[in-house]
């Protein structure tokens, strides 16, 4: 589990999380509100239902009733519908190298927010959510036999483990003998599984090029697609979703519920600064009209979007899209949307240009597989890597003694997000100051991120090290340069954080001798306007020098 170190010191801060800020910072009359507008606005009267028989929609990460393909086709497809989610052991297991909680007490907690959110959308809709705890290869199978099943509709995923499971629940299926007044199609014998495609904005088949040709620079990507793909509109659902399956619930044990952290051997996060993200698809639907129609924000993302202080400098839509609370396509219909009533400007244009970013990394992980998780990367290049724990535990857990890394890994340990910049950041001092091995970085961040999904993590982490599909990704972040950046806008901006108790008049700064005194001297120089005195001990092997500068 994530923790934060009690003595949060405010230097190691350099932007000071100050009480909790929720996100969507709306009230629970007004997200319910902006939630019900949307899904009115993608509901649709008099959508025909031509299918027999029951079909189950098997949610995994797309925990969402709005522009959801699988649930509509499942629908569609049958005359009864079975939602179902299984909360997999395995993903509270841990980390494949370095053994951290696979997933954190933050998204943990994240999770089940929206688990309860997607069950109460459910039932307003005619529907329930059976939950299980366990496997699904081992549970689904029993399930389509006892509800006689026909078909089994899920999304799609990437990356090895997700499509290691979807074939071990193929092999289950194939296992299930329907019987014969049961089976949608004679010549069909055991419940299939119908696998949909729908985590990205352009949809696979609408690419110009296979996934497996995909061009290794992004700009190559991103212009193709604009200029020879179309994005296509939010699947509408009918206003209600029912009939449940008449019989059977209580040979597979009822509904279940959703669990506890306890149930999950998780504690409760201490959540009492910086920002809290509240799961679910109300919230998500909440936070798009907070931040393009309420606030306003859109307008200004160009020059906000590097900010790291408080919740508005950017969208914060990356924990729904991750979870699936919240539907890409639904994010461009929004912009195009604003756009047309309000404003088209550079602004918009870039919330979408990270959008096909996030389609890119997850394209990109079919064409590489699992050489997205090897330390050559993509590029299979030989780099000799440190693992040094004392180097990695100053950084995972902000001692490094920079102020800028230090609050990044704090904020990231205390609300399981970090600014896009931030990350930028805090990896390039981990792979090229510290020459610590990448993955143990992103494996931390999987542990940690609300957001975490394998093809982005893994994706920008490849690209923060070097050794990424595209040479020309190769950046370099200077830590003082940064630091001064932001440091500057956090002594002329207050968004959530009290600027006077950025600097102390004292504060005491450990630093080993693995980062070179001149990268070190100046970073402290960035503070010379401030006039601060500032204690500074430095470690050189066995020795300790302190020493006190007025800089």
């Amino acid at each position: 589990m994530c923790s934060a170190s009690s003595s949060y010191s405010a230097t190691s801060s350099a932007v000071r999380l100050a009480a909790i800020h929720h996100v969507p910072s709306l009230t629970a009359d007004e997200i319910s509100a902006a939630a019900s507008e949307a899904f009115a606005r993608h509901s649709a009267a008099g959508l025909k239902r031509s299918g027999n028989g029951v079909a189950i929609v098997w949610f995994r990460n797309d925990l969402r009733v709005v522009d959801n393909e699988a649930l509509l086709r499942a629908w569609a497809g049958s005359s009864a519908l079975l939602p179902v989610y299984f909360v997999d052991p395995r993903h509270f297991g841990s980390t494949h190298l370095f053994g951290f909680p696979k997933t954190g007490a933050l998204r943990a907690k994240f999770l089940l927010e929206c688990l309860h959110d997607l069950k109460k959308n459910l039932k307003e809709r005619g529907l329930d959510l059976l939950v299980r705890h366990g496997r699904p290869e081992d549970i689904l199978p029993s399930i389509a036999k006892a509800f006689g099943a026909h078909t089994v509709f899920a999304h799609k995923e990437t990356c090895s483990e997700e499509l290691h499971v979807e074939k071990l629940v193929l092999k289950g299926l194939q296992q299930v003998i329907l019987p014969q007044h049961e089976r949608s199609n004679p010549k069909t014998v055991n419940p299939r599984l119908q696998l949909i495609w729908g985590s990205t904005m352009y949809h696979i088949e609408d690419l110009p090029f296979d996934a497996e040709n995909l061009p290794d620079v992004y700009t190559q990507f991103r212009k193709s697609v604009e200029s020879k793909s179309s994005i296509r509109e939010c699947n509408k659902l009918p206003v209600s979703l029912s009939p449940l399956p008449s019989s059977s619930l209580g040979e597979v044990g009822g509904w279940g519920s959703v669990p506890s952290l306890g149930d999950l051997g998780l504690a409760e996060p201490k959540l009492d600064k910086g920002m809290h993200f509240i799961g679910g698809e109300n919230a998500a639907l909440g936070r798009v009209y907070e931040y393009f129609w309420k606030k306003d924000l859109v307008r200004v993302y160009k020059e906000t979007r590097n900010g790291m202080l408080g919740a508005d400098y950017s969208t914060k839509f990356s924990p729904w899209l991750a979870s699936g609370s919240l539907s890409p396509r639904y994010l461009y219909a929004e912009v195009k949307r604003y756009e047309k009533a309000r404003l088209a400007n550079d602004s918009t244009y870039l919330v979408l240009f990270e959008l096909i970013w996030r389609d890119y990394f997850r394209f990109l992980s079919i064409k590489y597989g699992n050489s997205i998780f090897h330390l050559g990367g993509p590029r299979k290049l030989v780099t000799k890597w440190s693992q040094d724990t004392s180097l990695f535990e100053s950084w995972k857990g902000g001692h490094t003694g920079y102020p800028l890394i230090d609050a990044n890994m704090k904020e990231l340990s205390m609300t399981g997000f970090m600014s896009n910049r931030g990350r930028q950041i805090v990896c390039s001092f981990l792979v090229r100051d510290m020459r610590v091995d990448w993955r143990l970085g992103a494996e931390w961040f999987e542990s940690c991120l609300l957001d975490y999904d394998p093809c982005s993590n893994y994706g920008n982490w490849t690209y923060g090290a070097g050794v990424g599909n595209d040479p020309r990704e190769d950046r370099y972040f200077s830590i003082p340069k940064q630091a001064k950046l932001t440091i500057l806008k956090a002594s002329t901006f207050h968004i959530g954080c009290q600027s006077s108790n950025l600097f102390p008049e004292r504060e005491e700064i450990f630093l080993g001798n693995h980062i070179s005194s001149k990268l070190y001297l100046s970073s402290l120089k960035i503070l010379q306007s401030i006039g601060r005195i500032i204690s500074v001990q430095v470690r050189y092997g066995r020795r300790k020098i302190t020493d006190r500068m007025h800089i």
